[in-house]
């Protein structure tokens, strides 16, 4: 993935009224594997993982790039939102071969069903908005998952085309900072 662009990388840490955005830190590598590793979590993703791969190839701090937040409730991870450049060869743009911020995320089932995602992502929504103004900000899920598409709508994403990907039909929409009119 291309690099965010020109940002002060760790940004401090995000505080909404539950959670704590912050980079990754060493304390959260075996939360990076259950995430990983979780048949729940990468139902729409892939499937998971193998643990035992996950223990061998993560690093000491994974995740530590900018674009990554770890979503940290009451000190402890439950999952992460990041925030990369979509690769232009892959399917679903704003623009024609852009490398527009392309928003995700993955918590822990414990944490699924609590706002979490909702909370974490809006923040994270928010600094890029402070830190990229204007620029759009897309999202893409499977069209299976009714529960991402439910949360990207509540985030103010608006579906902008469906296509197939990864052997599934893709559900692709556009978030922008801009104010709208209307």
């Amino acid at each position: 993935m291309a690099e965010l662009g020109p940002v002060v990388w760790p940004p401090a840490p995000l505080r909404t009224e539950r959670l704590v955005l912050r980079e990754p830190s060493g304390r959260d590598r075996a939360a990076f594997i259950d995430l990983l590793a979780s048949s729940e979590v990468r139902t729409y993703l892939g499937g998971p993982r193998p643990r035992a791969e996950l223990e061998n190839v993560l690093p000491e701090v994974p995740g530590r790039r900018p674009g990554v937040f770890v979503a940290d409730h009451d000190g402890a991870m439950i999952g992460i939102v990041t925030l990369d450049r979509r690769d232009a060869e892959r399917p679903g743009h704003v623009f024609p071969g852009a490398g527009e911020a392309e928003l995700s995320y993955m918590l822990l089932p414990r944490a699924w069903g609590r706002g979490y995602a909702f909370e974490a992502c809006s923040a994270a929504l928010g600094w890029f908005a402070d830190a990229f103004p204007r620029e759009p900000v897309v999202l893409c899920t499977q069209v299976a998952n009714d529960r991402s598409i439910s949360l990207a709508v509540k985030l103010g994403f608006t579906e902008v085309e469906r296509f197939e990907e990864f052997g599934a039909e893709q559900w692709f929409g556009v978030w922008s900072s801009a104010p709208r009119s209307g």
